[in-house]
């Protein structure tokens, strides 16, 4: 990545979510290998973006003392992956922010390199990871400036995500090499497995 990509991105860990199928638990909070994971996400991200913002509507101080700005969904009720964006880019300083799920703990360390290579080379609004199979939406580079048509679609009452994405230009960024990355813990299962799973890289 270069010096100039860097400065123009944000990253923004969404850690929002009401974690159902945990029990309800803060997964940016849980631990793996005795690390929470949002610490390992900042540690991945943090090379490769400008500054970060953190995207928590429970344990805002304890997000906050990672040194990072904290930013609460402005839509009450836990309304999905847009709001956190929304909250994200409304606290933006770099042209484009990079979102991320705060329970992904196997980052690419080249994610925003290839989303931003995406973005130039297609001529387009937005570019959005690809595993190969399937659209893995909330790992995505949108330009900050794309604030109001967000906020637009929300007002309408609309929370899917590829809806509003297919209102823009959109490049799919191929990760098939790297399948890893949108391995995620939704349930105290997947925490188990990617203990066991990883247990030799860590």
């Amino acid at each position: 990545m270069t010096k100039t990509t860097h400065n123009e991105v944000t990253a923004l860990i969404l850690a929002g979510g009401m974690g159902r199928r945990m029990g309800g638990q803060d997964k940016g909070r849980i631990e793996l290998h005795g690390q929470p994971l949002i610490e390992i996400i900042l540690a991945a991200i943090r090379p490769q973006v400008k500054t970060i913002l953190i995207n928590a509507n429970r344990h805002q101080q304890d997000y906050a003392r990672y040194g990072y700005p904290v930013v609460s969904d402005q839509l009450d009720g836990y309304q999905g992956p847009l709001a956190g964006f929304t909250a994200g880019m409304a606290a933006c300083t770099t042209p484009y922010i990079v979102t991320l799920p705060c329970d992904g703990p196997l980052v690419a360390p080249d994610l925003v390199t290839r989303l931003f290579k995406a973005i130039q080379r297609g001529g387009v609004d937005l570019a959005v990871a690809h595993d190969g199979q399937r659209l893995q939406p909330v790992y995505a580079l949108l330009p900050v400036q794309l604030l109001s048509s967000l906020e637009a679609f929300l007002a309408e009452g609309d929370r899917k995500i590829d809806r509003w994405y297919a209102q823009h230009r959109m490049a799919l960024t191929d990760f098939s090499d790297t399948p890893q990355m949108f391995t995620n813990i939704n349930t105290p299962e997947d925490r188990l497995r990617l203990q066991q799973e990883v247990i030799g890289l860590c």
